[in-house]
């Protein structure tokens, strides 16, 4: 399963020219999980028909059913081919590791999840078994969007298998990236009296972002993060075209990573009034999402899940600054954690691995889950 689930391309991207679908992961997945005894649908997603999530379920479902989901996305970044010392698309096992795209982050949780779950007699289980299978977690989130529209089958417990180290993970920082333009008036730059210096508004409005940054940062605080505010970047930005010529349009590019607590929405009416106030009518300006975003997690150190996770794997759940689908996943009512056996530093890099010595444990907290919560 490893082997077939890595040499199958399902790289998502902003970039047309690097996107693919994932239909051929799912039809892999569903082709194994219907051998195994799952009920299983393929859902084609409203956006992007060529892709698609797979639910599946192991044993009888009812209408107050708590049972435990383990879930996933089966898109992988892009990558840097001429960086690989193995090939990407080959399970290679050198060093106790298995290299490939995806075997951290995170196709390959899907072949250990199933591996897992082999012997399971579903007529044993007092509550069901359910796998999700997301595309695109790793450009639009449009598979997690289209799970929240659609609804979900009642399902009290969710285990996200990101790279995690084998911790469990009960909250993560939120994301949004917005876009603000101005559009002032060009002019020869001998008498600003003939334009309006968009770049020269765009300072100011710089100067009231960092001065925001710093009022969020005071007013909200969460020790249990590495970085324990709020951050806000300066990632991007673009104005005029020479030297003599006063600068008629202007870009920046902002990212905000918001607490548990912040409301994606009430952060961008926010700047949308700061930026308004700051400007005064004085020039053209726009505030556009780059991003739908994702909101903070947060689960409960109380909730039984996460108490059982920490138990079986011998350590405290804490807070990552990283993005996944557990929002949406708690949105949807579940008590969600990230727990997964590949390693955060490897996503996204070349030569991505997984520790060989990782896979056991991994198995055993998931037969181990299953007992607590389905049995």
């Amino acid at each position: 399963m490893l082997q077939q689930l890595i040499a199958t391309p399902s790289m998502s991207s902003v970039s047309p020219e690097y996107d693919v679908s994932n239909r051929p992961v799912i039809d892999l997945l569903a082709s194994w999980m219907e051998d195994f005894g799952f009920e299983v649908e393929v859902i084609p997603l409203r956006a992007q028909p060529h892709k698609a999530n797979l639910l599946a379920r192991l044993g009888k479902a009812n209408e107050h059913s708590e049972g435990l989901m383990f879930a996933g996305h089966t898109d992988t970044v892009p990558y840097d081919a001429h960086l690989w010392n193995f090939d990407p698309f080959k399970l290679t096992e050198a060093d106790g590791r298995y290299y490939g795209l995806g075997t951290s982050d995170m196709k390959a949780w899907f072949a250990i999840v199933l591996d897992a779950l082999r012997d399971v007699d579903p007529t044993q289980l007092k509550q069901p078994i359910y796998i999700l299978a997301t595309a695109d977690e790793e450009s639009s989130m449009d598979g997690a969007k289209e799970l929240v529209e659609r609804g979900c089958p009642n399902v009290k417990y969710a285990v996200i298998g990101e790279p995690t180290g084998l911790t469990p993970v009960h909250a993560h920082k939120g994301i949004i990236m917005e876009s603000i333009r101005l559009t002032g008036r060009s002019g020869h730059s001998s008498d600003p009296s003939l334009g309006n210096n968009a770049m020269e508004h765009m300072h100011k409005v710089i100067g009231d972002i960092l001065l925001w940054r710093t009022e969020l940062q005071s007013k909200y605080k969460d020790d249990q993060f590495a970085v324990p505010v709020p951050t806000l970047n300066l990632g991007h930005i673009h104005g005029g075209d020479n030297p003599n010529r006063i600068c008629g349009e202007c870009e920046l590019h902002i990212d905000l990573r918001p607490l548990p607590g912040m409301e994606l929405q009430e952060l961008r009416e926010e700047l949308r009034l700061r930026l308004h106030n700051t400007l005064n009518n004085d020039i053209q300006w726009s505030l556009t999402s780059l991003i739908d975003g994702t909101s903070p997690m947060h689960t409960p150190k109380q909730s039984p899940l996460v108490q059982e996770a920490e138990k079986l794997c011998h350590r405290q759940s804490h807070a990552v600054a990283f993005c996944t689908e557990g929002p949406y996943l708690n949105h949807l009512g579940m008590d969600t954690i990230i727990l997964g056996p590949g390693d955060i530093d490897q996503a996204h890099q070349p030569d991505e691995y997984l520790a060989l010595a990782r896979i056991s444990p991994m198995q055993q907290v998931i037969r181990d889950l299953c007992k607590r919560f389905c049995f």
